[in-house]
């Protein structure tokens, strides 16, 4: 679980990085696919089934709002309908009005839903749809998951009436918009799959909103069930040929998909549930508090250490002048350290600067068997040497 816990923190790091060019690809995909799906089942213009024209159209939405996506993928169904039958493009029109109507009173926030579930559809794995829905989105987001349902019969019942409208002439158009009309009206599988994902919907957030341990859990699997009852129940009422393999596949792919977001959205420890009671002047107050799950990402952090190197024996040193400072090594006018290559050398060195720029320096030899001393009082360095309290003179040496 660490390591999962690591690899989404790892995948949030990367995203608040990158967010700027993320979307717009995102954008850009799911154009590109939602406009190459439109072409493909229809495709009665041939100048929108142009690769060109798909590119320009799916990078035109890839800088502007979500909402682009669902405007021309309207326009670009509107334009096969036309290509069509012009009575077509009409009923298509209206029922796309009346739908922009609910979609903007309840829910207009929810432009990828309605992008999402005509395509979700088209793959046969429509039942992901509402129970990702009801996780993250409000009761009100049914409506843009009916106009997905909505949209995706809308176009599939166009593909299927396309032959027979073709062979009726151009007189008969009330026989053309009476066909379109009763054949959406009386889809009844349309009906029935709104009517199960709306319930689910609201199945799903009422239970999620609870305060029970594991209540994401229970939602989604309550919304299941609900979802594949509703669905045998009306396969039987109406006979609307579902398959039932299909829907026990789809249930279980939106338990895999509902735990994915779970673990992205809302990862909880319930192990460290805290429960508080307080009051004030007005009110009781009974809060539980349940902990996220969340571990702090590895780092690895490199020190550089440069080491000193050690100096040279006082008798091959030179003028420093000083002071220089030579691929890492200070030399200053003391020409002393506590121990010569990492071993203690027990000499224990005492600057003293004199007036005059001169300095008297106090050295005590380790070994303390022979002290040295050469006097010139010509204004170079006086060295006073003292070991401990055995040397107590002073001695004037030359330093070469």
């Amino acid at each position: 679980m660490t390591v999962l816990l690591e690899m989404k923190e790892r995948l949030k790091l990367i995203y608040s990085k990158c967010e700027v060019f993320l979307i717009p690809i995102v954008k850009f995909l799911l154009a590109f696919i939602t406009f190459n799906t439109l072409n493909d089942r229809m495709g009665y213009m041939a100048q929108l089934d142009n690769m060109s024209i798909v590119l320009i159209a799916a990078l035109a939405c890839s800088f502007l709002p979500l909402g682009a996506v669902v405007l021309l993928g309207a326009v670009f169904s509107l334009m096969h309908m036309y290509a069509l039958s012009m009575e077509v493009a009409l009923v298509g029109l209206c029922l796309y009005l009346i739908m922009y109507l609910l979609f903007f009173r309840f829910s207009p926030k929810d432009s990828l839903v309605v992008v999402l579930t005509p395509l979700l559809c088209a793959l046969k794995i429509p039942y992901v749809v509402p129970i990702a829905v009801g996780l993250l989105c409000a009761p009100s987001s049914a409506v843009s998951v009916g106009c997905g349902v909505a949209v995706y019969y809308l176009l599939q019942m166009v593909t299927e009436s396309a032959p027979n409208i073709r062979t009726m002439g151009d007189e008969e158009i009330l026989d053309k918009i009476r066909l379109l009309v009763e054949g959406f009206l009386g889809n009844k599988a349309m009906l029935v799959i709104i009517a199960a994902f709306a319930i689910t919907v609201v199945t799903v957030y009422l239970l999620r909103r609870l305060s029970v341990d594991y209540a994401w859990t229970i939602a989604m699997i309550a919304g299941v069930m609900v979802n594949v009852v509703i669905l045998l129940v009306g396969d039987l009422y109406y006979d609307i040929n579902l398959s039932v393999g299909s829907v026990l596949l789809g249930a279980l792919l939106a338990i895999v998909v509902a735990k994915v977001i779970e673990f992205f959205r809302f990862c909880v420890d319930y192990s460290r549930t805290e429960r508080v009671q307080f009051e004030d002047d007005e009110y009781y107050y009974y809060v539980k508090a349940v902990p996220k799950m969340a571990v702090p990402m590895s780092t690895r952090t490199v020190k550089k250490i440069n080491s000193q190197r050690s100096r040279e024996p006082m008798g091959n040193t030179r003028p420093s002048g000083g002071g220089r400072q030579q691929a890492g090594r200070d030399t200053a006018d003391d020409r002393s350290a506590p121990g010569r290559g990492g071993r203690p050398s027990g000499r224990n060195v005492v600057v003293e600067r004199a007036p005059g720029g001169n300095s008297r320096a106090g050295r005590t030899a380790s070994g303390g068997s022979r002290n040295t001393a050469q006097g010139r009082k010509d204004g170079r360095r006086g060295v006073t040497v003292r070991n401990g309290a055995d040397l107590p003179d002073q001695y004037d040496e030359e330093w070469p």
